[in-house]
């Protein structure tokens, strides 16, 4: 099958985030009397949406007493708002990977389960040298990842079958969306998680370093 089109997740696979999401969480724990994480703890946290992150970094207990779980997602939000770019940078190799798309017209798009708003936040700011078809995070009516609905609408978007994209992602969350949609599944090494939790998530390849990605397209 000859690749015609690629949709990226965000965090882990464009965008180093991790430091500025563990502060972020990290400040509201301590403000809520709980202990904080070491930002290794968070590649495991994170990938499947805020909502997620918060109940994986609390006590299962807090959520279970007056503590609600919708306000500490917007003490997050606006932490995170407060530094999102202090440390985030695109990982070694990604300015590179997208020139070669961009230099051989190559469409790219990107489906992440972060929140929408930041999602076109930190690409714009972050990623402004390059463009993408769509750039998507979780809003209403989006479904998170790994319900591919989102992606599926991003490959109607690109009037291609979607057996035609790559989707390239760090997480087993992004390889069971890429199975799920029909997407070819390729893991990428030098996000948060292993060769081995891509692997049984699905993916069908995987790229040690971002300029591995454009042998699929050569």
């Amino acid at each position: 099958m000859i690749h015609k089109a690629i949709i990226f997740d965000l965090d882990g696979t464009l965008l180093d985030t991790l430091q500025d999401l563990a502060l972020s969480v990290n400040t509201v724990l301590r403000q809520k009397g709980y202990s904080e994480h070491n930002v290794d703890a968070y590649r495991y946290f994170v990938g499947d949406g805020i909502e997620k992150l918060a109940e994986r970094a609390f006590p299962a207990e807090s959520f279970a007493g007056n503590m609600d779980l919708e306000a500490v997602v917007q003490e997050i939000k606006e932490e995170y708002g407060r530094r999102w770019a202090d440390k985030t940078r695109p990982y070694p190799g990604v300015p590179e990977l997208l020139n070669f798309l961009e230099e051989n017209q190559i469409p790219k798009a990107i489906f992440s389960n972060k929140p929408h708003e930041f999602a076109l936040l930190t690409v714009d700011v972050l990623l402004t040298d390059w463009s993408f078809v769509e750039v998507c995070g979780i809003k209403s009516g989006t479904p998170r990842k790994p319900d591919p609905q989102g992606v599926l609408q991003i490959a109607k978007t690109l009037q291609l079958n979607s057996r035609e994209i790559i989707y390239l992602g760090d997480t087993s969350t992004d390889m069971q969306t890429a199975v799920a949609g029909g997407f070819y599944p390729l893991g990428a090494l030098w996000g948060f998680r292993t060769a081995e939790e891509l692997l049984k998530g699905g993916a069908q390849a995987l790229a040690q370093k971002p300029h591995e990605v454009t042998d699929y397209f050569k």
